[in-house]
């Protein structure tokens, strides 16, 4: 299953913004490793875009919105981005929302049961996604793994982290510099859909990948204009 969903810039967040500490990376701003977390936050996202993403994801996209000229350039830039996406990878969701994309990965196309070592298809997909963004220096990626609920919490999570570490590995290999990709690991704190029911479970094992705009070119966006 494959579409495209669009957002003008109504995300107006007004929610507790809490900012992750994840390691490296200086390019990254504050405000793109902004994690929307928590009830708030979850009604928040969730009446944009309905649940079909997780807040971590959405807020790294919310956090990172410019607005104004600049914001309708970078909304350009993703338009394109988002088309070409949609034109060559397979069995994943695409949504352009604000000025970013959000790309999500059922792990059953990237990962067998209760591992974390990629699949041929997996990979496929992760190759054609770096080989787009590895043809210019505009953007950077935020790589959310989740999972359903089924079993240990804290075993989740540590699946999460190493299945988002793994797609991360990869896109390093296949030529996207590592300072581009950050990652997180959410378990399975930030279900989409019922955990009660098979097809539920299946829709919340997944990886997301958040797409934004670089600091670099933002300022470069805001010199010229």
């Amino acid at each position: 299953m494959k579409y495209m969903l669009r957002f003008k810039s109504y995300l107006l967040i007004s929610i507790l913004a809490i900012t992750l500490t994840i390691p490296g990376c200086a390019s990254w701003s504050s405000a793109t490793k902004g994690a929307i977390i928590g009830t708030a936050g979850g009604a928040a996202v969730g009446s944009v875009i309905g649940r079909t993403l997780g807040n971590t994801a959405a807020g790294a996209i919310g956090g990172a919105v410019v607005g104004g000229t600049v914001g309708a350039i970078i909304g350009r830039n993703m338009d394109q981005k988002a088309a070409e996406l949609d034109k060559e990878l397979d069995g994943v969701i695409i949504q352009r929302i604000e000025e970013g994309i959000a790309v999500s990965f059922d792990s059953g196309i990237l990962f067998g049961f209760d591992s974390a070592t990629l699949q041929t298809e997996g990979q496929e997909n992760l190759r054609k996604l770096a080989r787009i963004l590895s043809r210019d220096t505009d953007t950077i990626l935020m790589i959310v793994g989740h999972t359903d609920s089924r079993g240990n919490e804290s075993y989740n999570l540590g699946l999460s982290e190493r299945r988002a570490q793994s797609a991360r590995t990869y896109m390093v290999s296949q030529g996207l510099p590592a300072s581009r990709i950050q990652i997180v690991g959410r378990g399975e704190l930030e279900p989409i859909a019922d955990n009660e029911t098979e097809a539920g479970r299946q829709k919340n094992r997944r990886i997301e990948v958040a797409i934004i705009a670089s600091p670099e070119y933002v300022e470069r966006l805001k010199a010229r204009n």
